[in-house]
């Protein structure tokens, strides 16, 4: 894992009131909450992330 995640939102985001993603790791997706950063992340695979991104920018 990289030593420090390189977070980054979506540019659509126009607040501080989304979520952050950090892609850096190939080995490994974070998501966290921009108003709660301190609470915690969420892992995923790659795969699996792209899979979800693509699944709501269907909906």
């Amino acid at each position: 894992m990289p030593e420090k995640p390189n977070w980054h939102t979506s540019t659509y985001t126009t607040q501080d009131s989304c979520v952050e993603v950090a892609d850096n790791d190939p080995d490994v997706v974070m998501v966290r909450d921009t108003k709660a950063r301190g609470h915690g992340v969420i892992c995923a695979q790659p795969s699996n992330w792209k899979a979800f991104v693509s699944y709501v920018k269907r909906q």
